[in-house]
């Protein structure tokens, strides 16, 4: 199994309920393993002002989904959750990014992996700190 690190987010329609939810959906992916979960940390909107603030935390999976797969199974969580994808950077009920995927490197037009701006953000540096010592290293 790999062991991959998943950034979610949410600022809209209860952000903390919105996050448990995806959690409990993440814990049912075939062929995965939930095995940790970092604090939500309550933080501003990045990239566009003027939106409620956002509550954010860092999930560690094992899994032999490929990236590709887990991807999609993102996606459809995000869609179970009625994530509407209008503006870049916007409000969302639900965000779920990967992060990190073993060592793994992919640069595609749907897929980035090392997440391509996790450095630049405290609401993902904080939580995967938190449950790694890889916030630090990145920070």
């Amino acid at each position: 199994m790999i062991l991959c690190y998943l950034g979610l987010g949410s600022n809209l329609d209860s952000p903390e309920r919105q996050l448990r939810s995806a959690i409990e959906a993440l814990r049912k992916l075939p062929h995965s393993r939930l095995v940790q979960i970092a604090s939500f940390y309550h933080n501003a909107a990045w990239g566009k002002k003027g939106q409620p603030k956002f509550c954010n935390t860092v999930a560690a999976l094992h899994t032999r989904l490929t990236p590709q797969q887990l991807l999609s199974y993102c996606r459809k969580i995000e869609q179970q959750q009625k994530r509407v994808r209008k503006t870049r950077w916007g409000a969302r009920t639900i965000d779920i990014d990967i992060l990190l995927y073993g060592s793994m490197k992919i640069n595609t037009a749907k897929l980035t992996i090392p997440h391509p701006r996790m450095h630049e953000r405290d609401f993902v540096l904080k939580p995967l700190q938190e449950i790694t010592q890889l916030g630090q290293k990145l920070g």
